[in-house]
């Protein structure tokens, strides 16, 4: 798990951009690669980050990539069969819980940013496709490159991410097992006070993921 989530602090960095930097009812492939160009030039130059300023990538994030994600959808893949049996309040604070934990737990792996770079593949699309694989790949320094591939969604208000692929790993099936054997234990509400103590340990850096 902690490979996958300081792999994926790639993601973020590629999300981090102002939001009109990025047409989102444009192509999906562009929409990553333009944001992610222009994103990796500024984390370079921003001494803060590179520092170890949580707060401020935090924020950051809370701000930019926020708009670039379903994260509803994806707790609901996350959560499998028994997001049906939540009540809607439940759903509303899983949803919030998870977000809030991935957004943590990215912004403090940010800060290890350096100099990795982000190849792109070709995108395979129909004009019809309201569901696409950007397929990427993160290539650093005296490491193995790293696959990343990001799942998105065409809706109303443009083209959003529900999983993340990380060296074949899915994100979504990857915490599938761990909030089923915690509704098992505890319930809907045992999950939440599960996500919400996590989240509570890592505000007060005490915790990993």
């Amino acid at each position: 798990m902690r490979k996958l989530l300081a792999c994926l602090a790639v993601l973020m960095t590629a999300l981090l951009a102002p939001a009109q930097a990025a047409e989102p009812n444009g192509a999906p492939d562009v929409l990553v690669r333009d944001v992610t160009n222009e994103v990796l030039a500024i984390v370079r130059q921003d001494k803060a980050i590179q520092g170890g300023d949580t707060r401020k990538v935090l924020q950051l994030v809370d701000e930019k990539v926020l708009p670039h994600f379903n994260f509803r959808r994806m707790t609901m893949l996350a959560v499998g069969r028994d997001w049906r049996s939540a009540s809607p309040d439940q759903q509303q604070a899983l949803t919030d819980a998870f977000r809030t934990l991935l957004v943590r737990t990215y912004s403090n792996a940010l800060t290890q940013y350096r100099d990795q770079t982000i190849d792109f593949k070709p995108l395979r699309m129909a004009p019809a496709d309201t569901s696409v694989q950007v397929r990427t790949e993160v290539r650093q320094p005296g490491a193995q490159a790293i696959g990343i591939d990001y799942m998105l969604e065409k809706g109303n208000d443009g083209w959003k991410v529900f999983d993340v692929i990380v060296a074949g790993v899915s994100l979504v099936t990857n915490y599938r097992g761990t909030f089923a054997q915690e509704i098992r234990t505890g319930g809907v509400d045992g999950l939440i006070r599960s996500l919400q103590e996590k989240n509570r340990a890592l505000e007060s850096g005490k915790a990993g993921a």
